[in-house]
């Protein structure tokens, strides 16, 4: 028996509005109301995806839970409680950042605890962020500094091919220890730096031991190279079937739906339900 479910949100739960489908959402119901934990897993901030939550019946719930960041940062519902902080050392991320802010073609998003910063931030990649309730602030100057008391979770680039995000991630890597960093990409658009060792792979399994759930009895869904981790780590890992070759191969399960026809609500039926 699964006793709780980890869902990636833009591409797998989300339709390729932002928007939450009434019949995901209603599964999502039926699921916690056997007591299967449904546990968001984004790389967004928790803050980002609160109204979807309340469709999900699952906002300021105790004893439901929420992960954003790739896993930095693991909450329960009820007012947003952190439970585990799995923050960015400060000298690494500012070298991270320091590369992106030098590249004229990118935005680099600073996500802290609780906001966004973005410096430089283009018209394409404020547009999908605010079509995803994301808000954020803008970075005037590239003085990390500002950051020196603040937890910093993770920092991201936007860059419009795969090739700029690729060697964006060689030029990171070129000056930041590659053992200190988990890079991954998401979304078609971002080139994503966490602390080694932190990915949402690892953030579920740490949820799964706070609530005595062992990762057999975890399902995780996905679409992204963000979401190998967690289909790695679990004991039913799904790809939607709008997901990337690499989600396909590591999952035992692919839907026949994709994200924009209610995948989830086709695995919650078969697995769940």
């Amino acid at each position: 028996m699964y006793k709780m479910i980890v869902c990636d949100l833009d591409e797998t739960l989300m339709n390729d509005d932002g928007s939450l489908s009434d019949k995901n959402a209603e599964a999502i119901q039926a699921a916690t109301a056997k007591g299967v934990h449904f546990v968001v897993n984004s790389g967004r901030s928790y803050t980002s995806f609160q109204n979807d939550l309340e469709k999900m019946h699952l906002r300021d719930q105790p004893n439901q839970y929420s992960i954003s960041y790739n896993g930095g940062l693991v909450l329960e519902n009820k007012d947003n409680k952190p439970l585990i902080v799995n923050a960015m050392p400060f000298d690494v991320a500012k070298d991270v950042f320091e590369v992106g802010a030098a590249n004229h073609a990118a935005a680099t998003h600073v996500y802290t605890q609780d906001v966004l910063y973005i410096y430089n931030p283009t018209p394409d990649d404020s547009n999908y962020l605010k079509t995803r309730g994301v808000s954020f602030e803008v970075m005037d100057t590239p003085d990390f500094d500002q950051f020196k008391n603040l937890n910093v979770m993770k920092v991201i680039m936007a860059l419009p091919t795969v090739d700029e995000r690729k060697a964006m991630r060689d030029a990171v890597q070129s000056k930041v220890d590659s053992s200190k960093l988990a890079v991954t990409f998401s979304s078609g658009r971002y080139v994503e730096f966490n602390p080694a060792g932190i990915d949402k792979g690892s953030a579920s399994v740490q949820l799964g031991k706070l609530l005595d759930i062992k990762p057999e009895e975890i399902i995780a869904a996905g679409d992204n190279s963000n979401d190998l981790p967690m289909l790695k780590a679990v004991g039913l890992p799904v790809s939607v079937s709008n997901g990337i070759d690499t989600v396909k191969d590591a999952a035992k399960y692919v839907t026949e739906a994709d994200n924009n026809h209610d995948a989830l609500a086709e695995v919650i039926n078969k697995f769940v339900l």
